[in-house]
């Protein structure tokens, strides 16, 4: 696969490291560290696999655009 087209593939992946990059780092860095459900607990697991829910949405959704195709109006 050369350069010209596997850079226009990753381009579809920005907005997900836009999204988990400052969600996570705001959640594991800043507030749950100061808030009462600090530590490793059923709230902080629970955050992390709504993340990680997020992120297997988000390969399912871009996978099957790829396979239907899109229609350009």
């Amino acid at each position: 696969m050369s350069a010209s087209r596997s850079f226009p593939r990753a381009l579809v992946y920005i907005p997900l490291a836009l999204h988990l990059i400052p969600t996570l780092g705001i959640g594991y860095l800043i507030v749950i560290p100061q808030s009462c459900i600090a530590g490793v607990n059923e709230l902080t697991i629970g955050f992390g696999a709504a993340n990680l829910g997020f992120v297997l949405s988000y390969f399912s959704g871009v996978r099957l655009a790829r396979t239907r195709g899109t229609v350009h109006a």
